[in-house]
């Protein structure tokens, strides 16, 4: 039926050096569930922040399902993560800290059918380690070049 398709946020890995992942459930409505399985979703510039003590993912992009009627969801609006109340508060004290931001990595279906969205606890990248993130990636892609021939 479908395969299990999985969006991610490359951008994110060149903006932030990573350094703690999770795991999160989200919580989607009918149509929001079928346009991830086709894999329509973008993350333009998806962050997390708690409210409450709830963390909540924004700027996650799902676009609407084409066959949804007056039911169809909102592209672009909050959703809430499911985590465990020890994870919750981990990141809450992570997310306090000065320079450290929670950023959305990953979505995808897992084995069971369930939306999850992979999460980062993240640290701004200087322009300096920006440049040699891409003196990397090119001399990568170099060796590649070299190697199939």
């Amino acid at each position: 039926m479908y395969s299990n398709p999985q969006v991610k946020n490359k951008k994110a890995y060149f903006e932030f050096e990573i350094i703690e992942k999770y795991i999160a459930g989200i919580v989607l409505t009918g149509t929001e569930i079928k346009s991830i399985r086709l894999g329509k979703a973008n993350f333009l510039d998806a962050y997390c922040h708690f409210v409450n003590g709830e963390l909540w993912v924004k700027g996650l992009n799902i676009a609407e399902y084409d066959w949804g009627t007056y039911n169809n969801h909102d592209p672009r609006q909050e959703r809430k993560l499911l985590l465990t109340r020890k994870e919750l508060i981990k990141l809450s004290r992570q997310s306090n800290e000065k320079g450290l931001t929670i950023v959305a990595l990953k979505l995808f279906v897992n084995d069971k059918g369930y939306a999850k969205i992979e999460i980062a606890v993240a640290r701004g990248k200087k322009t300096h380690d920006k440049r040699e993130t891409i003196k990397q990636n090119d001399a990568k892609r170099e060796i590649d070049r070299y190697s199939k021939r």
